[in-house]
């Protein structure tokens, strides 16, 4: 084969590639017809619920540790861990003999004491005799006042040593200090034990008690949700061991410090439950709920139909629609003509931005404004937080309000932009949202029971295909292949 007949395979070989990509690329108008460009979904009627839901551990509200005040060996332990014990009662017992001895000792030292203290103050009655005959010194008289100071003295230390040598003895006994349950024990029977008196290391944890008659939950709150939690609020806790059975407690605290997890800024929220029958137990990991508000029964639609004013005319484009008739559509939206939802920010009129910047420019050099000039600041003000918050709880395209919004954003609700069908021809309308769980969002104003909206692909979606045609349109053909035809009867 010649290189003539070899380059004209290629030609040809690459010329068919080509009609492949084109038949692969360009739309079949028959196909396209069959092509749904969008979904309808109509409004209904439904529950939406908004509420903040993070991961915790089941922790006792109150836990005392305990210690013996006496040192030596344990001969009863008669509780174990996991029984509920009444406050009072006997918990473990020392062993006695050493402290008896030291009490036995403390009461003869004391006896010693008294009996120098009756010596002294014999001696010192004749002494004072003496001195007042003037036949002792004053020396030996001040002597005999201080022998017998030290006397007494020595009856108070030794009636101090017999005191806490009985307490001491008493305290073999250990008692529970409440009423609870036991939920670690760290020593055993015939260990010996120091007490944390005379231990400088703080002496030996005997177990662990708490009330479980109420429990808490310790659960972490991302800082976007944090603003909307607060105390008293009420929450759902769920735990593996009791799928099906609901667990309410109230909000009691919320740390004023935050951790981090995971280079996440989180806040620790703790919540407080009743557990009389003692289902819950320490350590369990618990699933939380918070309900931060309820709508029943209200009209709804799915926020992936939700559009913005970022992405409304590329959502119209699909449809076929140009950027002035979704303009004429939205400003004859039934929520422009005043049937606005209530407390909605009213809108500043067209004519009057000059004014409004005019006002502005008046405030910034520190002139005074009229009223009217105030006014109109304000309802700018209100205009513009309107549009900020729509842009702040929405994603152009499919996905509807940022699953990284917070709660409060998503009660608030806001105003958007939807495509609907009227008359069987989509329009472009205005509406008002309420709450939204980020799947449905409530509808306040601009839509009825029997409409049904459009939902459309994502506007970065639409760009890109635009793009990619663009692309493909602008191609000249294979490098290379004009070069060889130009040389063909070479």
């Amino acid at each position: 084969m010649t290189s003539r007949h070899a380059a004209l395979v290629v030609v040809m070989t690459a010329l068919a590639a080509c009609d492949q990509i084109d038949e692969f690329l360009v739309d079949d108008p028959v196909e396209e017809e069959q092509v749904a460009l969008y979904q309808s979904a109509p409004v209904q009627r439904r529950n939406i619920t908004v509420a903040v839901e993070a991961a915790g551990v089941i922790e006792p509200v109150k836990t005392v540790e305990v210690k013996s005040k006496a040192s030596g060996e344990i001969l009863e332990l008669p509780v174990d861990t996991g029984d509920f014990v009444e406050a009072g009662t006997l918990l473990a017992r020392i062993d006695r003999r050493v402290l008896n001895n030291s009490l036995e000792q403390a009461k003869a030292s004391l006896e010693v004491a008294k009996a120098r203290q009756a010596n002294t103050q014999s001696q010192l009655d004749r002494i004072v005799r003496l001195y007042e005959q003037e036949s002792l010194s004053k020396v030996d008289y001040e002597q005999s006042l201080l022998e017998h100071a030290t006397a007494r003295s020595e009856v108070v230390r030794g009636e101090i040593q017999v005191e806490n040598a009985t307490i001491q003895l008493e305290d073999a006994d250990v008692n529970s200090p409440i009423a609870g349950t036991v939920i670690e024990r760290l020593v055993e029977q015939g260990q010996v034990i120091s007490s944390p008196l005379g231990d400088v290391g703080g002496g030996t944890l005997l177990m662990q008690m708490a009330d479980l008659s109420r429990v808490q939950v310790r659960m972490l709150v991302d800082e976007i949700d944090i603003g909307k939690v607060q105390p008293g609020t009420i929450a759902e806790v769920n735990v593996a061991a009791y799928p099906n059975r609901p667990f309410e407690g109230e909000i009691v605290k919320v740390e004023p410090q935050a951790v981090a997890e995971q280079n996440v800024t989180m806040f620790p929220v703790l919540i407080e439950l009743e557990n009389r029958e003692g289902l819950l137990k320490p350590g369990m990991n618990a699933e939380v709920e918070v309900v931060m508000a309820r709508r029943e029964s209200v009209m709804a639609i799915p926020t992936a139909a939700l559009r913005t004013p970022k992405d409304i005319h590329v959502a119209g484009s699909v449809l076929g629609l140009d950027a002035e008739a979704v303009d004429g559509m939205l400003d004859a939206s039934p929520v422009l003509a005043g049937d606005r939802a209530p407390g909605a920010a009213p809108e500043v009129p067209a004519l009057d931005r000059e004014r409004v910047r005019a006002a502005f420019l008046k405030r910034r050099n520190g002139e005074e404004l009229t009223e009217d000039e105030e006014t109109l600041l304000a309802q700018a003000r209100q205009q513009m937080g309107g549009r900020r918050g729509a842009r702040a709880t929405g994603r152009p395209g499919n996905e509807g309000p940022s699953r990284r919004s917070s709660v409060a954003a998503a009660q608030l609700g806001g105003n958007y932009m939807v495509f609907a069908l009227r008359g069987g021809e989509p329009a472009a309308l205005r509406i008002r949202t309420g709450i939204t769980d980020l799947d449905h969002a409530e509808v306040v104003a601009g839509l009825d029971d029997d409409d049904n909206v459009l939902i459309l692909p994502s506007a970065s979606l639409v760009r890109a295909q635009e793009s990619f045609q663009r692309r493909v349109s602008g191609r000249v053909g294979i490098p290379g292949l004009s070069q060889q035809g130009g040389r063909g009867n070479d």
